[in-house]
């Protein structure tokens, strides 16, 4: 033989088994017969789609369904194995000749025999020699054929798991897009299918073809097919021919051996090939009593010519489905229009028809038993219960139901389930947080109940009646959250309706909402002190603070609650003394916490800190040095807490904590609002002591503050940095300069005060009771004001820097000098006008005051 024609040969060879490896390889969508298959045990007869094992004694019954025009004739064979050492005998074969009359309506009915552990159906084209040739090559190499049975089978249960995935998908992209996303996880746990989360993520439109990729590697490895299939139990593992299952391409142990199989049927079935036949797998889909076979292969009718080769269930004892619940502590509502129990561990009772008469055993009240109908689906994930017949039946408040039903011809108990029935319950908040809503925003609450399975909807209604839309899900066994959706909602009452299934009427429940309270960062308070300072926002909504036993109030002293500090104290009982208000009994550096109390009754904690204890001194005495000048503004102060502007003020003070005064002791004073502020000193000689427990104090106010400040002063003492509590000092005021009183003889007409900076001055009265005062105008710029006439007693003023004290002018009632006789009485039109700012203003009674 030349080089060549070796080198052609070779070539030949090499493209003869890579031609017939991408055949075995290809997918299986080719249609292929269909054959009709029953199985009777006892008096009890099963479509083949509801058989998932033979057992000896059953009797066979398979007819094929050819159409009319079927022109090739097939020989249909029943086969027999007893295992892959030991060749069925030869009567185990059954031929069918589905081209005559007896077969094509009779069919063909066996009874499986005592031994048998596997069955072969082969659909061969009529030959002479095909049925003894067929014969021949199973007695010859049972084991080959052992083999194929069970990956046949592997295969058909496993592609049954995958066409049930994937005829979901379709239908629910095709009815809702939106829904796979929630779908699909409960699909893929029924069906042990493996599913790329990352799918999930994308638009709704590319979900589902995300999810059919890559199909041969989405059945993951399922413990209970494996078993059924398990026939290989004698005789050496070289009688396998191949073990490709086992190999790491198809990745055994982690994904279901489907790859495998299919790889062991390709090759196997190549083993088989001869001049005349060569053998076709054929998988087996059964719905009902029909058995659809699909090829991967166009059968050839010219030689070798195809035979196909289809597996049925394996002769063995019953494997009842592993079935268990997903949750077994979760809690079901017995009354719910579509009841779905969830559960898993046994895919085929979800991807085919083995599973079946199933049903929900459920006692009621009098004892008797109730029975509803179960429904595998496996896009619910679990059993879909039919509960319209509980409508009539009387139930305990909570029972038990279990899951019964038929494993092919045997009965088989699943999981139990515990149930409540609908019943009258009280609905309140988890906690006291729940029962308080926050307008302006979505609110997250939670309500407790017996059981919470029942719900059917809840609905709300904010405090002006609308409906607003509600989102609530279970978060345990007697708890729902709910959120509620009050971004435009108004302060006020709200009220939640929770429905029941099998209750005609939903149950109130009444809460509250609120405008958004403040925060509230902390509340420091000094050692030994009644008193501290509250940080945050929105304090003025704060009522009160609780600490220890005693209540804190905002201080009266309190002139912007909209500040971010509030100031508070120890309430105190009516006509108590504050300088004996009690202290919390807390000390420096402890913490502690306090409850903040709002006026609309809400509560919140606070965090409360100790600070170290503030040194304290009371105010000995006061005294007032006037000017050099004395007094040139004619007024007589009449309370020593008035401190003129142009004056001089000495005070002393006792150190009581610490009880005496170090060398690092100063004090600070300061205007009520803090803009203005000095500090006396014994380094600046403002500070003197007059013994180690009493200081002397001088301010001059004109030196520290200048020539514009007024108003009330306080004062503190500083010790080593920490500084005490403010006091109150004197009231810094600016005095006018009254130069004249002048009152004319007729007693009904007003008198004319003359001086300086008048509208220094509040309102001025005849009396000290200060009865029908006039009062002068805010920034006042003459220097002439009409006045009462004074009493007796005098003039009296109050001053615009401290309008609370009524203080006496120092001045005179003089008279004008009477004019002579040719002056009394000119003639109106002769008497020239005077100027403005030096009229006398005269009327019966005060008058207005206006620019003279």
């Amino acid at each position: 033989m030349s080089s060549r024609l070796r080198r052609w040969l070779s070539t030949l060879a090499v493209l003869s088994v890579t031609s017939a490896h991408a055949a075995t390889n290809a997918p299986f969508d080719l249609r292929g017969p269909t054959l009709e298959v029953t199985v009777s045990r006892d008096k009890t007869t099963l479509p083949i789609a509801q058989v998932p094992h033979l057992a000896e004694g059953d009797k066979l019954w398979i007819k094929a369904d050819f159409p009319q025009s079927q022109s090739e004739h097939y020989l249909l064979v029943l086969s027999f194995l007893r295992g892959p050492t030991n060749p069925p005998p030869k009567d185990w074969f059954f031929k069918c000749e589905t081209w005559k009359k007896t077969c094509a309506g009779k069919g063909l009915t066996v009874t499986v025999p005592e031994g048998a552990q596997q069955a072969l159906i082969f659909l061969a084209p009529e030959d002479g020699g095909d049925f003894k040739t067929l014969v021949n090559a199973v007695r010859g190499r049972p084991g080959a054929f052992v083999r194929s049975t069970q990956d046949l089978n592997q295969a058909t249960l496993d592609r049954s798991r995958l066409e049930r995935y994937l005829t979901s998908i379709r239908h629910l992209n095709a009815a809702n897009p939106a829904v796979l996303k929630d779908t699909t996880p409960l699909l893929a746990r029924s069906l042990g299918i493996r599913v790329d989360e990352k799918c999930l993520d994308r638009l709704p439109q590319l979900q589902a073809p995300c999810l059919m990729e890559g199909q041969e590697t989405l059945i993951l490895n399922d413990g209970h097919s494996m078993s059924i299939v398990e026939a290989l139990t004698t005789g050496p593992a070289s009688d396998l021919v191949m073990a490709a299952s086992h190999t790491p391409q198809a990745d055994y142990g982690y994904y279901s051996p489907y790859i495998s199989s299919l790889l062991d049927l390709g090759r196997l079935f190549d083993s088989f090939r001869v001049a005349n036949y060569q053998y076709i797998p054929a998988l087996a889909t059964a719905v009902d009593k029909e058995l659809t076979l699909t090829l991967n292969t166009p059968p050839s009718f010219q030689n070798p010519k195809s035979v196909l080769v289809a597996a049925l269930p394996a002769v063995e004892d019953a494997l009842p489905p592993p079935l268990h619940a997903v949750s077994p502590k979760d809690i079901y509502c017995a009354r719910k229009d579509r009841l779905v129990l969830p559960v898993e561990g046994a895919p085929l009772v979800f991807a085919t028809e083995y599973a079946h008469n199933t049903v929900l055993r459920v006692t009621g009240k009098n004892g008797e038993a109730i029975e509803l109908p179960a429904t595998a689906d496996a896009t619910q994930g679990g059993f879909l219960i039919d509960t319209s017949s509980l409508g009539a039946a009387t139930l305990t408040d909570r029972f038990r139901g279990s899951l019964h039903g038929y494993w092919g011809f045997d009965k088989f108990d699943g999981p139990g389930f515990q149930l409540v029935n609908t019943h009258s319950q009280t609905w309140t908040p988890a906690s006291q947080d729940d029962s308080s809503l926050i307008v302006g925003r979505a609110n997250t609450i939670h309500l407790q109940a017996g059981s919470v399975a029942c719900i059917d909807r809840i609905m709300v209604k904010d405090p002006t009646g609308k409906e607003l839309r509600v989102d609530w899900s279970p978060v345990k066994a007697n708890e729902v959250e709910i959120t509620l959706p009050l971004q435009q909602a108004q302060p006020g009452a709200v009220t939640l309706f929770v429905k029941q299934f099998g209750s005609s009427e939903p149950h109130p429940v009444e809460l509250r909402a609120y405008p958004e309270a403040g925060r509230f960062e902390s509340f420091t308070l000094h050692e030994g002190e009644s008193h501290g300072l509250l940080k945050g926002s929105r304090l003025s909504d704060v009522a009160s603070l609780s600490l220890k036993g005693l209540e804190f109030v905002p201080s009266s002293a309190v002139t912007n609650p909209q500040s971010d500090q509030l100031q508070l104290e120890v309430k105190l009982a009516e006509g108590a003394d504050a300088s004996n208000a009690p202290a919390p009994s807390l000390q420096q550096g402890e913490t502690a916490k306090g409850k903040v109390t709002l006026h609309d009754g809400r509560s919140y904690p606070v965090n409360v800190a100790v600070a170290a204890p503030r040194p304290r001194v009371e105010l000995v005495g006061k005294s007032v040095q006037l000017a050099s000048g004395g007094n040139t503004s004619n007024i007589q102060l009449a309370s020593e807490n008035q401190l003129p502007q142009d004056a001089q003020l000495i005070f002393s003070v006792r150190a009581k904590s610490p009880a005496f005064f170090s060398r690092e002791a100063n004090i600070e004073v300061a205007s009520a609002d803090e803009a203005l502020s000095t500090t006396l000193s014994f380094a600046n000689r403002t500070l003197t002591l007059a013994d180690s427990k009493v200081a002397v104090a001088t301010f001059d106010p004109t030196k520290a503050f200048g020539f514009s400040a007024f108003g009330p002063l306080k004062f503190r003492v500083v010790n080593k940095g920490v500084a005490g509590d403010w006091q109150p000092l004197v009231t810094l005021v600016r005095l006018p300069v009254l130069k004249e009183l002048e009152c004319p003889s007729d007693a009904t007409q007003s008198c004319k005060l003359t001086g300086a900076n008048l509208f220094l001055v509040d309102s001025i009265a005849s009396t000290a009771e200060f009865k029908e005062p006039v009062a002068v105008p805010v920034g006042f710029p003459g220097r002439a004001l009409p006045v009462p006439r004074p009493s007796k007693e005098g003039l009296y003023l109050k001053l615009r820097d401290d309008p609370s004290v009524i203080n006496v002018a120092a001045l005179v009632a003089e008279e004008p000098p009477t004019p002579p006789p040719a002056e009394v009485a000119p003639a109106p039109a002769a008497t020239p006008a005077a100027a403005p700012t030096e009229q006398s203003v005269t009327a019966a009674s005060p008058a207005p005051i206006s620019n003279p």
